[in-house]
């Protein structure tokens, strides 16, 4: 079936702020119509890596989480920890993070919560039906536990996955660590000997005791390691790390099929802000020039078809001077801009292990207000 995909520019005047505008938009796409009285409304979205500007910002959670509110619902915000080390690797630093980047109480009128609680173990196992590659997606237990999910994106480029959007804050970021080991690994941690202390402190959080001293440097058993991740947390000198080796394209298959566990009977609503398109995810500590001009925001009740749109939209602005696609094309224009953004991906395979899994076609009607 086609979905509605709704789109409203960045135009604005006096009495039209992109405020009014968004409103406007996911009133329209249907987000009141949403049952959600006494029922608690995940808000996931990407509170961006300290030092990296290119994040929603948080003035648009609280029109979201104004709209909850009036409908009876109770929002909250919230995301899991990452895999890699930085800022948002456990919920004390995640939430310094969030505030850093301007979310609180005050700015988006709710609170914040890590969905995989302290140190990213904290999961419900949810089946997926016709999973190829994942049987049960390991999701943070707060998101598992709302009645309602809305995200709100950042549409932009990424490395391994070829582009983020509404999927990848879904399938990798609703995910708690040890559902982004199995997302993005196809091995166990690793350990830097060269980084570590020997300080022992990651050994008692191993429930399968894998972890042994060897000498002064700390040893990792995989065949006892059942992969979950949480030793990664435990590190006080960032010397555990998940190896990233998975298959690209694998990964973006394991995402669509989180994704589908996570939205499966659970109503859920979407919505893409096209601006600052950088080249790469928000996890990290910067963010490059964008490659493309902002476009628009977008909502939708189907992620696959609202990363679609995005896409397509994408694909028809002119690269901008100065970015690396410009630079990387020689200024150019290619036919794929998101694939010559970051060579060797292929975001393709997200809407084709959609459909295969009946997901979503992906297919929609551009509705311009």
């Amino acid at each position: 079936m086609t979905s509605k995909v709704y789109f409203t520019d960045l135009r604005t005047k006096d009495d039209n702020s992109l405020l009014v505008k968004m409103d406007r938009l996911i009133r329209a796409a249907g987000l009141e119509d949403m049952d959600m009285e006494k029922k608690f409304v995940a808000i996931k979205l990407h509170f961006g890596e300290y030092g990296n500007l290119s994040y929603p910002r948080p003035q648009y959670v609280r029109v979201i989480a104004d709209l909850v509110k009036s409908k009876g619902g109770i929002p909250f915000i919230t995301d899991c920890s990452t895999l890699y080390v930085g800022m948002r690797k456990n919920a004390v630093e995640h939430l310094q993070c969030a505030e850093l980047n301007g979310f609180n109480s005050v700015t988006t009128g709710c609170q914040t919560i890590i969905g995989d609680g302290l140190k990213g173990s904290d999961e419900i196992e949810i089946p997926v039906e016709n999973g190829e590659y994942v049987r049960t997606a390991k999701i943070g237990q707060a998101i598992a536990e709302a009645d309602i999910i809305i995200t709100l994106n950042h549409f932009k480029g990424h490395e391994v996955t070829g582009f983020g959007g509404a999927m990848k804050n879904l399938g990798m970021g609703c995910a708690s660590r040890r559902g982004k080991m199995e997302l993005h690994t196809s091995s166990k941690p690793g350990i830097n000997e060269d980084l570590c202390r020997g300080c022992g402190k990651c050994a008692p959080i191993c429930a399968q005791h894998a972890l042994s001293m060897k000498g002064k440097k700390m040893y990792l058993d995989e065949n006892l390691c059942v992969g979950c991740g949480r030793c990664i947390a435990m590190c006080p000198f960032d010397a555990i790390f998940g190896k990233y080796d998975e298959n690209m394209e694998v990964v973006n298959c394991k995402i669509v099929e989180y994704t589908k566990a996570i939205i499966a009977g659970k109503p859920n609503f979407h919505i893409s802000l096209m601006t600052d398109i950088s080249p790469t995810c928000d996890c990290h500590n910067h963010n490059d020039v964008p490659i493309i001009p902002n476009v628009g925001i977008l909502a939708s009740t189907d992620p696959v078809s609202l990363d679609k749109a995005c896409i397509d939209l994408a694909q028809q602005q002119p690269m901008l001077p100065g970015s690396v696609l410009f630079e990387q094309t020689g200024g150019v224009k290619p036919e794929d801009i998101l694939g010559a953004t970051n060579k060797g991906t292929r975001w393709q395979s997200h809407f084709e292990h959609a459909k295969k899994i009946g997901l979503s076609d992906g297919s929609y009607d551009l509705i311009k207000l």
